[in-house]
């Protein structure tokens, strides 16, 4: 069965730096678009970022633009977010998502079939 597992959450200090890791298994990963998105504290979700099958093609939320940058690793079936010049208004519940159809997707707003537990990341000093 599909299976996101995402890593890398945890705590740091405004202007600091997070890689968040999600681990796919139980489909052909390369043949989907992936997403991370975030619940917010207050304000709900908000999809961050998106990349196409091959990873030549990213797209990201304009709050998070300039720092954060999404990536993937076919062959090793992982999505990876690395969050950069961190602000506490980042702090959220992170997670992964996969598009519901092979070779296809958009950004934002995107239709997902299936999403991680998700993974803390809190910012603070």
């Amino acid at each position: 069965q599909v299976q996101l597992v995402e890593s890398g959450g945890g705590k740091a200090q405004p202007g600091g730096s997070l890689r968040l890791t999600c681990a796919a298994s139980g489909f052909e990963f390369s043949n989907y678009w992936m997403y991370w998105a975030r619940d917010v504290p207050g304000k709900g979700l908000e999809w961050v970022s998106g990349i196409n099958t091959s990873g030549r093609n990213t797209w990201y939320a304009e709050s998070v633009k300039g720092r954060f940058t999404v990536s993937r690793d076919n062959g090793n079936d992982l999505l990876f977010l690395q969050m950069n010049s961190l602000e506490s208004e980042d702090t959220a519940v992170y997670w992964c998502a996969r598009g519901s159809s092979p070779m296809t997707g958009r950004f934002p707003g995107p239709s997902y079939s299936h999403r991680g537990q998700g993974t803390q990341v809190t910012v603070s000093s």
